[in-house]
C-alpha cells in the first residue's frame, strides 16, 4: 500500500516566525486519521525566519532527529551541548528522562528542516544529543542511512528505536531501491524533486506512507533530494 499525502493537504500554522507544515496531528492540528505511522509520530516540514527560533522547551521520551534542508540550526539544551548543524547534515536528540533545548536560526536566511519525531522502544534512560556531517556524495545514487537503532547500522547517528532514517539524491531518470520487511512502516518524503514509487507519483514535500512491500523503486521525475524513515 502507498498512500500519498500531498503537501497542499498537510495541516498548517503560520506563527510569523515559524511557518510549518504537519504531516500528522500535532499541536493545534487534529487529525485522528493520522496520529502517527507506526513508530513515526512527527514529521513537521518547518521553515524558519532569520534570527529566529524554537525559545528553550522540554522533551522526555521521543527520539527527535532534525534533517537540515537549508541554511543551518543551532542547538544548545540543559545536558551542556551546543551545535551548529547545516544543510544536508542532521542531530539527534533523545530526550529519555527529560531534557530542556533551544533551537535557533542565527543565519541571516530562512532554514529549512524536517523535524522526525520516532517513539523509542522505552521510556526513560539518560539523554543524549549528537549532531553529524554526512558527505553528500556519499548519498549520490543510494541510500545512506542517518540516524538507526538498528545493530548493523553502526556507522550512523544512534536513536533508541528499532527504526532507521535516510537520505538520498538522486538525478532525473535514476532509480534506487529499498529492502524492507513487509510488516514496517515507511514514510519517504522529496525534499526536492518529483519521483515515482512504483507507479505512484510523488512531488517534492508530499508525504509518501508505504506498507506491506518488502522492496521499493523510486525513479527521479526530476533531480530528487529524499528522506526515508523505515520503523515499526
Amino acid at each position: 500500500m502507498i498512500e500519498v499525502r500531498p503537501f497542499a493537504g498537510l495541516g498548517a500554522a503560520d506563527h510569523g516566525w515559524l511557518d510549518a507544515r504537519h504531516h500528522f496531528a500535532f499541536a493545534d492540528y487534529r487529525d485522528p486519521a493520522r496520529t502517527n505511522w507506526g513508530q513515526l509520530r512527527v514529521w513537521n516540514d518547518d521553515t524558519i525566519a532569520p534570527r529566529s527560533g524554537f525559545p528553550p522547551h522540554p522533551h522526555r521520551d521521543m527520539e527527535i532527529i532534525t534533517y537540515v534542508r537549508k541554511g543551518a540550526i543551532t542547538h544548545q539544551d540543559s545536558l551542556g551541548n551546543t551545535g551548529r548543524t547545516e544543510a544536508g547534515d542532521v542531530q539527534v536528540m533523545s530526550a529519555g528522562s527529560g531534557v530542556t533545548h533551544s533551537e535557533y536560526n542565527h543565519e541571516d536566511e530562512a532554514t529549512q528542516i524536517f523535524q522526525i519525531w520516532i517513539i523509542p522502544d522505552e521510556r526513560g534512560g539518560q539523554p543524549s544529543w549528537g549532531a553529524r556531517p554526512f558527505p553528500k556524495d556519499d548519498r549520490d545514487g543510494q541510500f545512506v542511512t542517518l540516524a538507526s537503532g538498528i545493530e548493523e547500522d553502526s556507522d550512523s547517528l544512534p536513536i533508541r528505536a528499532q527504526a532507521r532514517v535516510l537520505g538520498a539524491t538522486i538525478k532525473a531518470g535514476e532509480t534506487v531501491t529499498y529492502e524492507a520487511a513487509p510488516d514496517r512502516h515507511l514514510y519517504l518524503v522529496p525534499a526536492t524533486g518529483k519521483v515515482r514509487i512504483d507507479e505512484v507519483e510523488v512531488n517534492a514535500r508530499d508525504g509518501a506512507a508505504i506498507t506491506g512491500l518488502a522492496r521499493i523503486e523510486v525513479t527521479a521525475l526530476e533531480d530528487s533530494e529524499l528522506v526515508l524513515v523505515d520503523a515499526r
